[in-house]
């Protein structure tokens, strides 16, 4: 019997591709998305269709205070940077929502154990948003160990739990080439922060819209994004 895995889907480009990493690796998939005060909810449709498109066994949409992350410019009222160069931004931009990663991986954890399963996936990176300091390995290092003390599965049943972050060392393009070798239609997927309200179309000016369209450009494979 293949073991289960809990999946963080978004219903972005890197975390569908992590989907199908964690499908290509035998793993009996569990889906996990998140309403949390976001500025638009075509993210979520589109975790809903992924979901569906990967036979997914179950996926679930917990919804959050709206109000728990709200000094982030991706939740709160604050404009969201365009027009820039993301990677050469410095700091920990505005984008950043406060302590999500590791509140979405702890509803992971406790999704698993009740499953009695040992595997996490999210979709972090540490090439595109080192900026974000729960993208990095150090996070999901910690994140881990707390997991194996913290838990009946990793105590008591003497099971080793995994943080699975398999892009956490790719680039855009290096997502893409991956995501396309293990069939990731990417046309299903939504990634830009400031999407057209009417009908979901990219802006083409955020800093997800820019590292998107530079890895389809990069890894030569046509981007099938709407603009607006």
């Amino acid at each position: 019997m293949s073991e289960k895995a809990i999946v963080l889907l978004s219903g972005g480009l890197d975390s569908s591709t992590v989907l199908a990493v964690a499908r290509s690796r035998g793993f009996e998939l569990y889906a996990l998305s998140f309403s949390y005060g976001q500025k638009h909810d075509f993210e979520l449709a589109a975790a809903r269709k992924i979901a569906l498109a990967f036979g997914v066994l179950e996926h679930r949409v917990l919804t959050l205070p709206p109000d728990l992350f709200g000094d982030s410019s991706l939740v709160g009222g604050a404009a969201v940077p365009k027009d820039r160069d993301p990677l050469a931004h410095a700091g920990i931009p505005s984008t950043y929502v406060p302590a999500r990663n590791t509140i979405f991986l702890s509803y992971a954890l406790a999704w698993a154990e009740h499953l009695e399963a040992a595997d996490l996936f999210i979709g972090v990176s540490s090439v595109d948003f080192s900026g974000y300091p729960d993208c990095r390995p150090e996070f999901i290092g910690a994140f881990e160990t707390l997991a194996n003390a913290a838990t009946r599965v990793g105590t008591e049943l003497g099971r080793h739990i995994t943080v699975h972050a398999p892009l956490m060392h790719l680039s855009k393009k290096e997502t893409i080439e991956l995501g396309v070798s293990l069939g990731v239609d990417y046309g299903l997927t939504h990634t830009c922060y400031d999407p057209v309200a009417a009908d979901g179309a990219a802006c083409g000016r955020c800093d997800a819209c820019i590292l998107r369209r530079r890895g389809f450009e990069a890894a030569g494979v046509p981007d099938p994004t709407r603009y607006a």
